[in-house]
Order: C-alpha cells, then structure tokens, then sequence
C-alpha cells in the first residue's frame, strides 16, 4: 500500500490482527522494511505476540519514491513521514521498532511528536555513528566504488548488493538525515525508551553515553554482535518485547 507524505509517495505494510497494539517499524540506511524486519523474523515474532506492524519504506529506500535531493532527507522531513503515516491510518499513537537510521528517526519523533510513541526500542544506535562518516559514505556512493573509509566501505558493500537500491538517492539521504544533537531536547524526554547495541558494534558507538543523556532510557548490550548482526538476535527479541509489554 502507498500513501502521499509531503509530495513523496511511500510505501507501508500492514500486519498483525486489526485490534493489535499498533507498533510502527523502520528500518535501516539502505535497507527496508522486508529486510530488516521480514526475514529476520521480527515481523513473525511481533504478530504472534498481538501485535498490529505498521512497516514502512523510508523514502529513498524499498518501493517508496527515491528524491535526488538531499533537502528531501531532512531529519524533520523523515520524522514527519512517521506522523503523517499514522495520520493516514488514524492511528493517533504507537509503539516504535527502529534500527539504525531508523532509530535515529524514532529519536526525532519522539523528541518532536511526543504524543505519538507510546514507547520506543531503537537499535543500534548510539552517540555516535555511521552518520558521522556521512560525506564518506555519500562520496563512495556517487563515485560507485568503496573507499578507504571502513565504515563507508561497509554500507557501500551492503547498499550496492541490492539492484533495487538507488545510490544517488542514498547518497542524498545519508548527508540530509543529519541529525543535531541537542542535549536539552534529550534531556526532557519522558517517553521510555529501550536502546539496543551489539557490543561489537562500531558503526554505533557511545550507546552508555546517550542513554545519560536521555533520563526514561535503558539499555542492553548483545554480546558479540555487531551493528549487522546484532538485529537478528533473539536477546534482541526478548528484551523487546518484555520492555514493549510492560
């Protein structure tokens, strides 16, 4: 299914019995929805436990329309995607599942759109990350080859395996998503939040200092995974679901 979000139009899922908790999934940079969160279980894994997924396509990703322009990315512009979702579905809050790029967007709108998440797990993400690598990673993209930068060189391996993939819209979302790290807007957060990291993960780093910065968060570390393989993880799993049913 589709819907039009300022201009864009994107694609979303629904799964999950209709009286479900609704619980919104995004998924990672260069990835989307299906392989974040179809074969990695975690859509069979919600449903079963009651609850209603509403999986998106981040714009420039999956089947939702793929913008060259990097205004198009802005970290607002994406937060909004979220918001005008459950507008279009009259969903008027949900529980939210992102990983990655995806939980730096869930961190927008709860910071911006509070009232809209009722409770937040994110995933590898942490003070600091690929975004930084942001010009790196983008360059390797146009350039269609990966650099001696080793973060861009794992997202260029990971995003150029995939045809459907459009590089130049990946390149243009990588520099708009950008967020500023504002310490007073994290520090008055209330809504709960779970943040999930492998303890090998280098693309997300500084997860115990975010989780100072934010007073409703918590976190647990997977032991020797990193930011690929830490999603799959039935820890992952379990202490998702036990902070989302609480």
């Amino acid at each position: 299914m589709d819907f039009l979000s300022d201009g864009v139009r994107l694609h979303y899922e629904l799964h999950g019995p209709e009286s479900g908790t609704p619980i919104v999934l995004v998924h990672g940079f260069a990835s989307d929805y299906r392989l974040n969160w179809v074969g990695t279980r975690w859509q069979e894994t919600l449903t079963t436990n009651g609850s209603r997924v509403i999986g998106l396509d981040c714009r420039g990703h999956g089947l939702s329309d793929k913008p060259h322009d990097e205004a198009a990315y802005a970290v607002e512009v994406m937060t909004g995607d979220i918001v005008r979702l459950l507008d279009h579905l009259d969903v008027p809050a949900a529980a939210f599942l992102g990983y990655s790029m995806g939980a730096r967007i869930g961190l927008g709108v709860v910071m911006d759109h509070p009232e809209r998440v009722a409770r937040a797990v994110l995933g590898g993400i942490g003070a600091a990350g690929g975004v930084d690598h942001a010009e790196q990673i983008a360059r390797a993209f146009l350039l269609g080859e990966p650099t001696d930068d080793p973060i861009a060189r794992t997202f260029y391996e990971f995003a150029s395996a995939r045809p459907s993939n459009d590089l130049t819209a990946l390149a243009a979302c990588i520099k708009g998503i950008r967020p500023k790290r504002d310490l007073q807007r994290l520090a008055e957060i209330q809504t709960p939040i779970l943040i999930v990291v492998g303890d090998h993960d280098e693309i997300a780093r500084g997860a115990p200092e975010l989780i100072e910065e934010i007073p409703t968060a918590r976190l647990v570390t997977i032991t020797g995974r990193d930011h690929m393989s830490a999603v799959v993880a039935r820890e992952f799993k379990q202490a998702a679901l036990e902070f989302l049913s609480a």
